[in-house]
């Protein structure tokens, strides 16, 4: 019985998973924040170019500046209006030239993954992000 070794298997093994989970969970989190970030920046951005093309629209038949902010306002309802900025330019103008909407938005990262961007990046990627789109129609 000297020589023998009883060894079961797996019992040197049992804080393994433990472990890897412990090592994998931080760079799962970072995933997954970044995929709900990207996404919501994604929907805040096609929001803020429908919403000038929408304003721009309405100033084309012959709206004024603050009809065309409110319909820009209600296409972006579902955005923070206290970040948006719009600009409304030559509206009521005459037939043939161009009425011009700009939408400015600044989004707030979600998650705490802006702490890490700013980190990586030297502060050029921060908390917030801008988005801005401009759309021109001609007046008819």
């Amino acid at each position: 019985m000297v020589g023998k070794l009883i060894h079961k298997k797996g019992t040197g093994e049992r804080g393994q998973s433990l472990v890897e989970f412990a090592l994998i969970l931080p760079l799962f989190l970072l995933l997954m924040f970044a995929i709900v970030d990207f996404g919501m920046g994604f929907y805040s951005w096609i929001t803020v170019t429908n919403a000038a093309r929408e304003g721009a629209r309405i100033g084309a038949v012959g709206a004024d500046s603050p009809t065309i902010q409110q319909r820009v306002k209600d296409t972006a309802g579902s955005l923070n209006n206290s970040n948006l900025t719009i600009t409304v330019s030559n509206a009521k103008g005459n037939s043939g030239e161009t009425v011009g909407v700009t939408v400015n938005y600044k989004y707030q990262l979600i998650t705490p993954l802006s702490g890490l961007m700013s980190l990586v990046s030297g502060g050029s990627i921060g908390p917030n992000i801008n988005f801005a789109s401009t759309s021109q129609m001609r007046l008819e």
